[in-house]
């Protein structure tokens, strides 16, 4: 299933713009047009309530011949069809997907769609190392599974002829780097933080909200602290009337039932600032990760690392659905976002403030209930030698397939020949530099944005649901303001997300501001395992791509899901694993579609 929600072509030499009627009744696409030209939006520019003013602006901004303003804030992919030139655009979050096809240096086809471009029959098999060296890699590099078929990235300006000759691609431009200079000194530097990030907060939710606002609320900080912010905004009138639907996955055994007690809390509390909010409690007992696999992994337009935690998802996106919202705003990207960045500790080091980066690491163990050495290794050694900390890691954790499986390094179904045939320690080696780079503290933040899991998800879903998915705290504003602060304001031990917890001190219950952790979604995920263990085993030994079995040792792949089935391995091993079963079912799909 591809989604085909704006396509450029050209006709007799000349542009030919084009979006799908239906996802534009939705509201999901605009086209405006003006003597400046005519710009395609999905999404929104701006402000999610008010589309058509975005669209005009955008259309405005960029209509000018020459103009090169930044990129505005949004969730979006563009296309403006100027007088004197054509322009390729997503925002810096890079939601929602853009591709176009080249040949030579012309461009013949842009579409929202990468399977609608290619061709199943010519596969670039430089995309899947790419893909396979971390999960990061797929959102954030041109490459796409289609030869001849490339990605406009986040954040980016493509321009072109009016013909379709290819002019330029300019980068989004760098965001400001953390404060070298920042003291660890305590003081009121953290309630003048807090202060900082409330204000940014709660401007990035305004811009989010439309006439019927879904919050995913977990009882968690983050999506409680978003939801909460949202009904105020509704009860004094922000943008006009709307209602407020807080959608919330039950659980009533296994370890996620543990929640229970802070989301009712969380959902008591929300309601009292706003008579417009509504809960939609949804029964999440039979739900378990990889429940109908095939399909959630093999429809999408692009393999899907995450495709294992769909069926959670699809649940909460459908109750939303039926309430006919118009977006969902989540709390994801809080972790990286809005705590302390542990990378600083990496400056210290490389900056030759030994002592002072001790000190520091010690504090850090002591309040995140970590080793010294634990703490050193993945802050410091780790992100200077990513590579190296990773082989290193995996001679000591050797004899199992999932054992010492890092980020980046080789999964061991991988085979060495199609590795070394198609560039996978070369985008190994790419994908380290992009989540380290010459400044790790800084390439945390740059990598934020490719962390929101359930994006291709809402993408794929997007034509029945009526909405995308939307995350507050990755707003370019939140980003630039938490990447401001010194430390001595973000981090406090034993309390993670300190900021944020200050910035949220008057709307957050007693017991949710207090947390320090929340139960993972493991129970889930070994749920899954239990269940669909032996049907991804036979997924995988019945497989019939070509490429399937020229890419993969197809036994030690099904070995790794018997250890993860009895709990072996951890969370990175599991991620690797999990993109190549996604991998394996995509292909499957790829071929019976064809």
């Amino acid at each position: 299933m591809t989604l085909d929600a704006l396509r450029l072509d050209w006709a007799d030499g000349a542009p030919r713009l084009r979006s799908t009627a239906a996802l534009a009744r939705q509201g999901l696409v605009t086209t405006v047009s003006s003597p400046a030209g005519t710009a395609a939006v999905v999404g929104w520019v701006g402000s999610a309530r008010d589309q058509l003013t975005g669209a005009r602006g955008l259309l405005e901004a960029y209509g000018r011949p020459g103009a090169a303003p930044p990129t505005p804030a949004g969730d979006y992919a563009a296309v403006l069809v100027c007088r004197d030139r054509i322009l390729l655009m997503r925002d810096e979050q890079a939601r929602i997907p853009l591709f176009f096809r080249k040949s030579g240096g012309r461009l013949d086809a842009v579409s929202t769609s990468a399977r609608s471009l290619g061709s199943v029959t010519e596969l670039d098999s430089r995309y899947f190392c790419r893909y396979l060296s971390g999960n990061l890699a797929q959102p954030h590099t041109d490459l796409t599974p289609f030869a001849g078929v490339h990605r406009v990235l986040g954040g980016e300006v493509v321009e072109l002829s009016r013909t379709g000759q290819l002019r330029g691609r300019t980068p989004r431009r760098a965001r400001p780097a953390t404060d070298p200079s920042a003291s660890t000194a305590y003081g009121p530097r953290l309630a003048e933080a807090g202060q900082q990030l409330r204000l940014v907060l709660e401007n990035a939710v305004g811009r989010r909200m439309g006439a019927t606002t879904a919050c995913h609320v977990s009882g968690g900080t983050d999506s409680t602290g978003v939801a909460l912010l949202a009904a105020r905004l509704l009860a004094a009138g922000h943008g006009g009337p709307g209602e407020l639907v807080l959608v919330a996955g039950r659980f009533s055994r296994g370890e996620l039932a543990a929640e229970q007690p802070y989301l009712d809390l969380a959902l008591e509390e929300i309601c009292r600032h706003t008579c417009a909010a509504r809960p939609v409690i949804v029964d999440a007992d039979d739900v378990a990760d990889f429940d109908d696999f095939p399909h959630h992994a093999g429809d999408m337009d692009e393999p899907c690392a995450h495709a294992f935690r769909a069926p959670f998802w699809s649940r909460l996106h459908g109750a939303a659905a039926e309430r006919g919202c118009d977006t969902l705003l989540t709390g994801c990207g809080a972790d990286p976002i809005a705590d302390a960045n542990p990378f600083h500790l990496h400056r210290l080091a490389r900056t030759g403030r030994l002592r002072q980066m001790t000190r520091q690491a010690r504090a850090w163990a002591a309040g995140s209930e970590q080793g010294l050495r634990d703490v050193v290794h993945a802050y410091v050694i780790r992100p200077a030698l990513p590579l190296t900390a990773e082989r290193v890691t995996a001679l000591a954790r050797h004899g199992t397939v999932l054992g010492g499986l890092g980020t980046f390094h080789r999964p061991p179904w991988l085979r060495p020949g199609f590795a070394r045939a198609h560039g996978y320690r070369e985008a190994a080696i790419a994908e380290s530099r992009f989540l380290f780079g010459r400044r790790p503290e800084q390439s945390l933040y740059d990598a934020a944005d490719y962390l929101a899991a359930p994006d291709p998800l809402s993408w794929h879903r997007a034509a029945q649901d009526g909405f995308f998915l939307s995350h507050p705290f990755l707003d370019p504003e939140v980003v630039a303001t938490m990447s401001r602060l010194p430390v001595g304001a973000t981090f406090r031990p034993g309390r993670p997300k300190a900021v944020l917890r200050e910035a949220l001190a008057d709307l957050l219950p007693a017991p949710i501001r207090g947390r320090a952790e929340k139960v993972p979604f493991d129970d889930l995920y070994a749920r899954g395992l239990r269940t669909h263990g032996d049907d991804l085993i036979a997924l995988c030994r019945s497989a019939r791509h070509p490429l399937i079995a020229e890419m993969f040792d197809v036994e030690t792949l099904c070995r790794a899901v018997r250890e993860a089935q009895l709990g072996m391995g951890d969370a990175h091993a599991w991620d690797r694993m999990n993109s190549s079963l996604a991998l394996v079912a995509w292909l499957e799909r790829l071929t019976a579609g064809s």
